[in-house]
């Protein structure tokens, strides 16, 4: 068995959940969760859910408050913050721990969104080591005596000329991080190009004493295999890759255990998953809006699929579960799993230059907390 202990949690699988902006709500993960029981036998890595503003989470604001859900069996529930301030950070993690809201802590710095990086958060901030290590060291304490471990994921850097990610990982650690975890592109990358794996393995050789985990890149389980090989990395933290594939988890899981790969569904079993996301979602958001959020799914589940344009624009307008219903009928369910389907998915962009707040680059050991950069939404 290929596992992974991450302070108090034992993970059967190495395997972690990214979180994603409108995609990783309790919906998403608990089918991920239950494809996974059901096509590999067990639920056993980390689902973590979307990312919430530290700042909006102690103000209580409703939108993120309902982004915190959980299902009634999660296990462990995992939470990421995103936070710009030591003292925001520990109120956040402390209210996180007092009121019993996640089992896992983890912290974002790899955010590359102009509007983040612009006011110094996301990925700019661990450029500041000083006021990256306070934030750390702020979450840390805030769980002191508990049995819920902080993590800390970043990118590689800013650009080529600005890599980071050998302090980061150094001062994570060494401010009582439980593991990190590396988004191999810098921020001026963004999400194009090719991930370098080869800066995961600098991070593992570089960080000894905690687990690394490596991200970018995996879009299917042989990715996740031959990242862990080539790196030594002692975990996989998988985004776009499960896009419209919420059972790559199983895939993953079994692939890093030694057990048969399961068989990848035909059309008929996708449009049951998608049945199955739509139902979710409309318990978490109300059937409106829960439909609304399942139309972005719809051209990634029905990627390689001979659908039909049509079908296809029809079921990125519906409204209610019975107008969905009468479209899936129409999905030849005999169609097996398309070798088109596989391969990169998702967001890719352009890179381009990194906006940062002016002379942020001045200091490194400058303190200052970035003025306005915990105003966004939860989310990202």
């Amino acid at each position: 068995m290929s596992s992974l202990r991450i302070g108090s949690l034992e993970l059967r699988s190495p395997v972690v959940l990214a979180p994603m902006a409108g995609i990783t709500n309790v919906a998403f993960r608990t089918l991920c969760r239950e494809l996974e029981t059901e096509r590999a036998g067990s639920t056993s890595g980390l689902y973590v859910c979307e990312m919430v503003t530290a700042r909006a989470l102690v103000e209580r604001q409703p939108a993120t408050l309902h982004m915190t859900t959980f299902g009634p069996t999660e296990t462990p529930r995992s939470l990421q913050l995103y936070t710009v301030d030591p003292d925001t950070t520990y109120a956040a993690a402390k209210m996180i721990v007092d009121e019993n809201m996640a089992d896992h802590i983890d912290m974002n710095f790899g955010c590359p969104v102009p509007k983040v990086t612009r006011k110094g958060g996301g990925a700019a901030l661990p450029y500041k080591r000083t006021l990256f290590g306070r934030i750390v060291a702020a979450a840390v304490k805030a769980t002191e005596g508990t049995d819920v471990p902080v993590t800390v994921k970043f990118r590689v850097g800013i650009d080529a000329e600005h890599h980071t990610h050998l302090d980061a990982g150094r001062i994570a650690a060494g401010e009582g991080a439980a593991a990190v975890a590396l988004h191999a592109r810098t921020a001026s990358q963004r999400y194009s190009g090719t991930a370098d794996w080869n800066e995961i393995a600098r991070l593992k050789e570089h960080v000894t004493d905690v687990p690394v985990l490596g991200n970018g890149d995996i879009f299917a389980a042989e990715d996740a295999a031959r990242m862990m090989e080539q790196t030594g990395c002692d975990g996989v933290v998988v985004g776009r890759g499960c896009l419209g594939r919420p059972w790559l988890f199983a895939e993953l899981s079994a692939a890093l255990n030694g057990k048969p790969q399961p068989t990848p569904p035909n059309l008929g079993e996708v449009a049951t998953i998608i049945r199955r996301h739509a139902e979710l979602l409309a318990d978490h958001h109300g059937e409106d809006k829960g439909l609304r959020e399942l139309r972005k799914h719809v051209s990634w589940y029905l990627r390689g699929f001979p659908a039909g344009s049509e079908l296809r624009v029809a079921m990125a307008l519906v409204s209610k579960l019975t107008e969905l219903d009468d479209l899936l009928v129409q999905l030849d369910p005999t169609i097996p799993f398309p070798k088109d389907a596989e391969g990169p998915r998702g967001r890719q962009g352009s890179p381009g230059t990194v906006a940062l707040p002016e002379g942020w680059l001045d200091d490194p050991d400058d303190c200052l907390v970035p003025a306005g950069a915990d105003l966004m939404h939860s989310g990202g």
